[in-house]
């Protein structure tokens, strides 16, 4: 069996193939996830609670090709524990929390998102959508998994196959005024992930001129990587932008939750900048709301709900995080600067095709282009995500919070530092042996200024 504990992250599970991740530890994980649903549901319904027996576990994957066999073993993993498996088949990572939502069902999607070919992973998720994470139950889970989770029923549970992409679309477009929208030329880079069977469907019927660059699904990614936050993965979408005269370009990652943006004249939009045009408008509709921004989004963010007339609440990173707190405080939508973009009407989930809907029903209401659109959220510069591989990153982290004395500082996510006019965050990546170091200021001139002060604080010996 692969190693457990590597793999078992803040918010998913993931890991390379087969050494840190295959097939009998999948069955293992599946075992595993069906008992802790049925032990949790049976403690609510022990301590008073409402919750229903649990009947059935959703199971999909993404286009990797390791995904077969490791979604066949989670899901022989959840039978041998007596519960049935609905097997979703290929799905896009908003599909099945869509479908967990719809259905009532836990769900368990097989994708390791933006990371490299060699790599899977699993995202979790209880009945409802609800969140899985490192402080809702995935230390249980992986608990379980290693010690073996006992007896099983002697019932084994059956398997069956179910399409929702045609449901799942219509849900997509129901966030917007479809009598709205005017015709559009968009430009989706699917980058050969599962954008290329999701985002055709959601388009459907819109007066949108479709043009889908690497559709093909093919988990090797020929093209380049699907991990849209990096620019230079932007290029191809960039360039057939600026040649066919587009509208927008829209670049999805993997699994296709995330999408980024990229203007009419191919410049891209940061997850921040996104965030909070998709936040002005779910303010418009929903006067006073509460927004979520995580604390690597641009100042801007926050400015634009209080002017807009809602309550921004700045929460750390991490899919799992930002549901639960969208639970505690109502919140209608919460924006990521992974462009991760979050849904109380999706069952608090994150879906980039609903975002990019959102984003073209304003282009089209506001009838100018997306490079004027944006002008009033775009007040910043930023230096985007810069990944440093270091041998003792929380030594790191302390040796440049000393640096820092006098400026305003909290630990809610890695170290972040406030120093007025420009402020920054160094965070270990919950997914990689990496720290993060995301940094904001008022000019192009004074990011790259204060990014080469902080990198070299990070290496001072």
């Amino acid at each position: 069996m692969a190693d457990i504990d590597a793999i078992f992250k803040a918010y998913d599970v993931r890991g390379v193939v087969p050494d840190q991740l295959d097939a009998a530890l999948c069955g293992q994980i599946g075992a595993a996830f069906a008992r802790f649903v049925r032990d949790r549901a049976e403690a609510e319904r022990a301590a008073g609670g409402t919750a229903a027996k649990p009947k059935r576990v959703l199971v999909a994957r993404d286009m990797r090709p390791s995904g077969i066999e490791l979604a066949a073993a989670f899901a022989e993993g959840v039978q041998r524990q007596g519960l049935d498996v609905v097997d979703l088949g290929l799905a896009s990572t908003d599909l099945v929390f869509f479908a967990a939502g719809r259905l009532d069902a836990p769900g368990a999607m097989f994708t390791a998102s933006h990371n490299p070919a060699q790599y899977n992973g699993i995202k979790l998720c209880l009945a409802g959508a609800r969140p899985v994470g490192e402080d809702t139950g995935l230390g249980d889970i992986r608990r379980l998994a290693a010690s073996g989770v006992g007896s099983a029923p002697t019932e084994v549970g059956r398997i069956e196959e179910l399409d929702l992409l045609d449901e799942f679309a219509a849900h997509v477009r129901s966030f917007v005024d479809v009598a709205a929208l005017r015709p559009l030329r968009v430009v989706a880079d699917t980058a050969n992930g599962m954008g290329g069977l999701v985002v055709p469907r959601v388009f459907e019927g819109l007066p949108f001129e479709l043009d889908i660059l690497y559709g093909d699904l093919d988990g090797t990614f020929p093209n380049h990587p699907a991990d849209p936050i990096q620019l230079e993965n932007l290029r191809d979408l960039q360039a057939r932008v600026r040649a066919t005269g587009a509208d927008v370009g829209l670049a999805f990652d993997g699994d296709a939750d995330r999408v980024f943006l990229v203007d009419d004249t191919g410049e891209p939009l940061s997850g921040s900048t996104t965030t909070a045009i998709v936040a002005a408008r779910v303010l418009e509709r929903e006067p006073g709301a509460t927004i979520l921004h995580n604390l690597i989004c641009s100042k801007a963010v926050p400015e634009v709900i209080l002017e807009h007339g809602g309550t921004p609440v700045r929460t750390r990173v991490g899919h799992s995080f930002i549901k639960q707190v969208m639970v505690e405080t109502g919140a209608a939508f919460g924006g990521e600067h992974s462009a991760h973009y979050y849904f109380r009407d999706n069952f608090r989930a994150d879906s980039g095709s609903i975002a990019a809907l959102v984003v073209l029903e304003q282009i089209c209401k506001a009838g100018v282009p997306l490079s004027e659109l944006r002008k009033p959220y775009d007040r910043y510069a930023a230096s985007g995500e810069i990944n440093t591989t270091v041998d003792d990153p929380a030594a790191v982290i302390e040796r440049v919070a000393g640096g820092y004395p006098d400026a305003t500082q909290d630990r809610v996510d890695g170290l972040t530092v406030d120093l007025g006019d420009w402020w920054f965050n160094l965070r270990p990546s919950n997914t990689e042996p990496l720290l993060r170091l995301n940094l904001e200021a008022p000019t192009r001139e004074a990011v790259d200024a204060h990014v080469a002060e902080v990198r070299a604080a990070m290496t001072k010996g």
